[in-house]
């Protein structure tokens, strides 16, 4: 069985933007900035063996502040830019209660059985309780990026990181036989 690094998108691998004191997504395609330091980190943890695997939740969609297309252009630009083998998107909103929304961990569990991956090596990259609370449900080590947003984090990750960078080389430091 392989072994992956689950990514967020927003505020792990790119800018996320502050509207209203959160964080949000960018909804068009000239609002998507990657963050310094993410191709490097990704190509190294790509050249360890790791799959390297997008899961994001995407509500501005249901929610009619961005479309299906401007999240796909996002993708695809993300695509041609990062060693990404897989993007997976819950246009879902929470009233939905669906499994493939963070904090559930349907997009990694869905992941894992179609790409044989092993959940209990893998590790889970976010910045926000709902990535960390999906990768602990689904057995992953959990890093949070701690990118300043004034949110509570109701599930404590196993360590906390600055960057993407910086959690790619706590990820390549540990023993091959330690999660």
């Amino acid at each position: 069985m392989r072994r992956a690094v689950f990514l967020d998108r927003d505020g792990v691998i790119n800018r996320a933007l502050i509207r209203e004191g959160k964080p949000n997504a960018p909804r068009v395609l000239a609002e998507f900035e990657i963050l310094p330091g993410v191709p490097d980190a990704l190509r190294q943890l790509r050249e360890s063996g790791y799959l390297l695997i997008v899961v994001t939740n995407q509500p501005d969609v249901p929610r009619g502040r961005t479309s299906r297309q401007d999240v796909d252009a996002i993708h695809a630009r993300l695509g041609q830019m990062l060693p990404v083998d897989d993007i997976r998107v819950c246009y879902h909103d929470d009233d939905d209660r669906c499994a493939c929304r963070k904090p559930s961990p349907g997009m990694l569990y869905a992941a894992a059985v179609e790409r044989d991956i092993r959940l209990a090596g893998s590790y889970l990259v976010g910045d926000r309780w709902r990535d960390i609370a999906a990768g602990r449900r689904a057995g992953c080590t959990t890093i949070l990026v701690d990118s300043g947003h004034d949110e509570p984090t109701s599930v404590e990750p196993e360590v906390r990181l600055p960057d993407l960078a910086r959690a790619a080389a706590w990820i390549l430091s540990r023993p091959e036989d330690q999660p």
